[in-house]
């Protein structure tokens, strides 16, 4: 080891000094690996909000077991199943609890602009505890009374003046479909791409929104099991005790993978956030190659004469791919930096989850660095077949 370190001090940087002898060919390819990297790193966090902003309720419901309709697609499109399956579920070993809830879109109208826009309805028994969120299940009295909820402090929109009137014990009010309702309490969940903004409230409040709903037709079903049973095990039970076509039973982790693999597989959004990495990868990869390329064309004869002198094509080809490192190195900074604030601009815009994590960050620097060895390597098919004889 400490002889190869040796012999790398040793070596002189020739595509290090190639590089830094052309500034302006250096500083354009510098900006266009970055503006590649920007682009990945943006598709990715996009992508990443996607599947955090729309599976945040999924990790919120509190039950070790779900039953939903097998129709049911996601979270904004919900089927019902017959509530006398929880009923049926009661009896199978190891239920120790079963609660509905509802979950539907509905149209509102802006407290504070008064325009009208989509939120996510959610009802389900107040006596008890169904999501993983203090705030909700602090006010859980407030939701009894009749036509009041609360609302998703994250939601996206203009909603300052409505929170601070909350905040200041004031009740406000507003539409929903034509029936007037209280908000008199908020809590924290966030927008997601399917939806602006949340309600919560009480099962009966939530069919007065849905007087066509009946409440036997239910969105989910809650099972939690009891102590000294394994959700798995009791959840295999349900899937045998429940052969009925109206119903589907799903531990919590199947629940949350069924959310995130609808906005995978079958929206086109994840498809498209998956296409602009791969564009940004190609972006970045015709640019290195035009430099690196250039770089070989300017200097075919100097790179004859070394195979003249008795150097192989390794070592020419460990100059261009010295050229792709420090390309890829230096390009990934800036690339970096910049993606940090437009995170954090998306992140206010949108109320979306966005944010940079250690692992993109690797992710993208590793997709850099193939990147552009993969330039390099597309680069040097010309400098192997340099014959000497035919440079001078």
């Amino acid at each position: 080891m400490l002889a190869f370190i040796q012999e790398l001090q040793r070596r002189t940087p020739l595509g290090w000094l190639q590089l830094s002898h052309h500034k302006s060919r250096l500083l354009v390819a510098l900006s266009g690996i970055a503006f590649a990297d920007v682009l990945m790193f943006m598709q990715l966090g996009f992508q990443n909000a996607l599947y955090d902003s729309n599976t945040r309720l999924n990790r919120a419901v509190l039950a070790d077991i779900i039953l939903i309709s097998p129709q049911s697609r996601n979270m904004q499109n919900m089927a019902t199943f017959s509530r006398r399956r929880l009923l049926q579920a009661a009896d199978v070993p190891g239920v120790k609890s079963t609660e509905a809830m509802y979950i539907g879109l509905v149209t509102w109208k802006n407290p504070q602009t008064r325009r009208k826009t989509s939120v996510q309805a959610i009802g389900f028994n107040p006596e008890q505890s169904a999501l993983d969120i203090p705030d909700v299940n602090n006010q859980l009295d407030k939701i009894k009374l009749p036509d009041t909820f609360i609302f998703d402090r994250g939601a996206r929109g203009d909603y300052q003046e409505v929170f601070q009137q909350i905040d200041a014990g004031r009740t406000v009010t507003t539409e929903v479909d034509k029936r007037t309702i209280s908000i008199s309490g908020v809590f924290k969940l966030g927008a997601s791409f399917g939806a602006d903004g949340t309600l919560i409230s009480s099962d009966a409040n939530f069919l007065r929104l849905f007087p066509r709903r009946l409440p036997g037709s239910i969105n989910l079903g809650l099972i939690n099991v009891k102590p000294g049973y394994e959700a798995e095990q009791v959840a295999a039970a349900l899937k045998s005790y429940l052969q009925y076509a109206d119903v589907k039973v799903l531990t919590r982790a199947e629940y949350v993978k069924m959310e995130e693999d609808y906005w995978k597989k079958e929206s086109p959004i994840g498809f498209i956030f998956s296409l602009g990495v791969s564009m940004g990868f190609m972006v970045g990869v015709i640019i290195v190659y035009q430099v690196l390329s250039t770089d070989v064309n300017a200097h075919i004869k100097e790179y004859a004469t070394f195979k003249a002198m008795g150097y192989g094509n390794s070592y020419l080809l460990g100059v261009i791919f010295e050229e792709a490192i420090i390309l890829a190195t230096l390009g990934f900074i800036p690339g970096f930096i910049v993606p940090l604030g437009l995170y954090q601009l998306a992140a206010n815009a949108t109320n979306l989850p966005i944010y940079m994590t250690a692992v993109r960050a690797l992710v993208v620097l590793l997709l850099t660095i193939i990147m552009c060895g993969l330039s390099g390597a597309i680069a040097t098919r010309k400098l192997q077949s340099a014959d000497p004889a035919d440079m001078f």
